[in-house]
């Protein structure tokens, strides 16, 4: 059976109390049962209400328990015109270069300019 397909206009519809649907990750959510039971309040839901949440979702950091709370709320997916793409993944900052995810590189300068700062301190400063 494949799932039921909803174009952003019947989504922004659904935008109240009565009727409240999210889409998160181009899948469809009708969490109107859920707005008494969100943690966060009803409010938080209310203001999504009817527009793709996703990046609120993610924002917020929902735990893995959140994520599959979600899944008896689907009701479907976004029209394959109505999907956006996903951002693609980007490393992080902190990570090294080559992309082998040690921080090693990224910490050995402010560790070694702040051990030559404290030596030269204590040198300066013991005379």
């Amino acid at each position: 059976m494949s799932e039921k397909l909803f174009t952003r206009e019947e989504v922004s519809k659904n935008n109240d109390a009565k009727s409240t649907w999210l889409v998160i990750d181009n899948g469809v959510y009708d969490v109107t049962a859920f707005l008494n039971e969100h943690p966060g309040g009803e409010e938080v839901l209310l203001e999504q209400a009817g527009r793709d949440a996703t990046e609120s979702f993610e924002d917020v950091g929902h735990s893995s328990d959140a994520r599959d709370l979600m899944k008896q709320y689907k009701i479907g997916e976004l029209v394959e015109e109505d999907r956006k793409q996903p951002p693609a993944k980007e490393s992080r900052s902190w990570d090294s270069e080559d992309g082998n995810g040690s921080s090693f590189r990224s910490w050995l300068i402010p560790v070694t300019l702040g051990i030559i700062a404290t030596i030269l301190y204590r040198f300066f400063m013991g005379k």
